[in-house]
């Protein structure tokens, strides 16, 4: 049996935007985060990362620093008694061409095909208009968090390119109960 799915963006949006994360030790989770990951969880969703990450590409850190990070991630999680299904990432520079970069499908439909998941019941969440391109090119619902770069977007960014979102949240965790208050509502 296929199972929804909540498709999470990282930086921003899990942890604390800064920039590149060119270190370990800038990586800081966002208050709540554990909390929401487990709530969804309890109500049966997959919950998937997907990130761009160019800064391999453009020579700024090894692949396995974000393998590391992600690894740290995975732990940081485990304490709220959480973890992300699975993680993907693209190493790609945007002008690859490549079918991973978000919102490009490429990451959802590989993590579709190898955890047998329900994308007509899908949610993007993340802070960037590329999250919420992403959904609408796989049909998925779109979720603004207002973390790292979610409120600029929504104030100056959206208007101009004409993109709204499903749902807007302050963080992942509000992001979380808006999802299942949605899901509930749409049996």
């Amino acid at each position: 049996m296929k199972r929804p799915v909540v498709f999470l963006d990282r930086d921003g949006t899990i942890n604390e935007e800064v920039g590149y994360l060119n270190h370990i030790s800038r990586f800081k989770l966002l208050p709540r985060v554990g909390e929401a990951l487990k709530l969804l969880k309890e109500a049966g969703f997959a919950t998937v990362l997907v990130t761009n990450q160019s800064g391999i590409a453009r020579g700024f850190f090894p692949a396995s620093l974000v393998e590391e990070v992600h690894q740290h991630l995975q732990e940081e999680l485990s304490r709220f008694g959480a973890e992300l299904d699975a993680i993907y990432y693209c190493p790609h520079h945007p002008s690859d061409g490549c079918r991973c970069r978000k919102p490009k499908p490429g990451m959802v439909e590989m993590a579709a095909k190898e955890l047998a998941l329900d994308l007509s019941r899908a949610f993007v969440v993340g802070d960037r208009f590329t999250d919420l391109l992403l959904a609408r090119e796989i049909g998925a619902k779109g979720v603004l968090v207002l973390t790292g770069y979610g409120r600029g977007e929504l104030a100056y960014y959206l208007p101009q390119i004409g993109l709204e979102p499903d749902l807007v949240a302050e963080d992942l965790f509000e992001a979380a109960q808006k999802i299942l208050s949605h899901e509930d509502t749409s049996r």
